[in-house]
C-alpha cells in the first residue's frame, strides 16, 4: 500500500509556519502604460450600445454582403467555365484577315496596301442549335434565296445531277486550293 514517509511528510512540519505575509504588499496597482493593449482599449473607450433595429438592420446587411460576395464568386466561375468551354480552334480567316502580313508591317506606312474587309465580322458558330434566334433567321433567309436561285437556273433545270456535282466539285477544288466557300 501507500506509505508516507516521515522525510516527505509536510502535514504537520508546517513549512510556512515562520512566513509573515502583509496583505498589503500583495495588491498592486497598474500603470496604464503597463496594461495590455487590449485591456488598455476597452477600459478607455465606451461600448456604444446600439438599438435593436439598429443591430437588426446591421445583421441584414452584413446578411446581404454575404449573399452578393456568393453570387459574384458564383458569375466569376460561370464566366471561367465559359472562357474555358470556348474553342481556341475554328474559323480562323476572320483573324488571318483582320493582322496584317510580315511584309506590310516592314515596308513603310505610305507604301501599305489597304487591308480586305471581310463582310462577316463575326463567325458564326456551325451548330445550328447554337445559334442565337435572330443568327438562325438570317440563315434560313439566305438557304431560301439560295434555294429560289437554284431552281431558277436554267442548266439545273435541264439537268439537276449533273448541276448539283458539278457544283460540289467545284466546291471541293476551293477548299483544296484555300480559297473561301
Amino acid at each position: 500500500m501507500f506509505i508516507l514517509h516521515k522525510e516527505w511528510d509536510f502535514s504537520s512540519s508546517g513549512v510556512f509556519s515562520g512566513l509573515k505575509i502583509d496583505p498589503d504588499t500583495l495588491v498592486k496597482k497598474l500603470d496604464l502604460d503597463a496594461r495590455s493593449i487590449i485591456s488598455s482599449r476597452t477600459g478607455l473607450e465606451e461600448k456604444t450600445v446600439l438599438s435593436k433595429k439598429e443591430k437588426m438592420k446591421l445583421r441584414k446587411e452584413r446578411w446581404l454582403q454575404k449573399i452578393e460576395s456568393v453570387k459574384m464568386a458564383k458569375q466569376k466561375q460561370k464566366a471561367e467555365a465559359k472562357r474555358k468551354a470556348t474553342p481556341v480552334v475554328g474559323d480562323m480567316q476572320p483573324l488571318m484577315e483582320a493582322l496584317p502580313e510580315l511584309s506590310f508591317l516592314t515596308t513603310s506606312g505610305r507604301e501599305r496596301k489597304p487591308l480586305k474587309s471581310h463582310t462577316k465580322a463575326k463567325a458564326e458558330p456551325a451548330d445550328f442549335s447554337l445559334m442565337k434566334q435572330a443568327q438562325k433567321y438570317q440563315l434560313l433567309g439566305e438557304e431560301v434565296a439560295r434555294f429560289h436561285e437554284v431552281i431558277a437556273d436554267p442548266e439545273y433545270r435541264a439537268n439537276p445531277l449533273l448541276a448539283i456535282s458539278k457544283h460540289l466539285s467545284q466546291r471541293l477544288r476551293q477548299g483544296e486550293e484555300g480559297e473561301p466557300f
